[in-house]
């Protein structure tokens, strides 16, 4: 099994795939699969939320990349800001990873808080698409240059 432990920082251009949902991406202890079907081991610091685009190191050199894979969503739209930021006040007030769009919030689906979004007056599809929430405001965490220095890890709960 190809053990990984550790991001990687450097230029080498990736040589091999681990495409996971979000939720395996909030995972520090894992055992996978490389889009090759090869098995994989991640042991990665406590607290490591992985992204699409993310390099890993693998003990044996090789450099691993992070594919998001597509998954079920909730697109949520409204009819103006207001309504749509009542929208992302109601699900940050349940503690849900929401990822934020132009005129849009995703969710994954779940057919309660997709019962709430309607009844604030959204409109919500089902789509399948790779989940990038938003970073917690409080954790921080590595980030990549091109989304900004100030990204942080998304916070999740002790024990969750």
């Amino acid at each position: 099994m190809l053990l990984i432990e550790s991001l990687y920082t450097g230029d080498a251009t990736p040589t091999e795939k681990l495409v996971l949902n979000f939720d395996a991406r909030t995972k520090s202890r894992l055992r996978t699969q490389l889009s090759t079907g090869e098995e994989v081991g991640l042991f990665l610091p406590r607290g490591t939320i992985l992204r699409g685009g993310d390099l890993l190191q693998a003990k044996d050199g090789r450099v691993v990349e992070v594919v998001s894979a597509p998954e079920a969503l909730l697109e949520a739209q409204c009819a103006g800001a207001f309504e749509l930021a009542r929208a992302a006040y109601h699900l940050g007030n349940r503690h849900v990873a929401v990822q934020v769009g132009a005129g849009w919030l995703r969710i994954q689906a779940d057919h309660v808080l997709e019962t709430m979004l309607v009844g604030l007056g959204a409109q919500v599809r089902p789509v399948t698409a790779a989940f990038e929430p938003e970073a917690g405001a409080y954790a921080h965490g590595h980030h990549h240059s091109e989304r900004g220095a100030t990204e942080a890890k998304i916070h999740m709960m002790a024990g969750a």
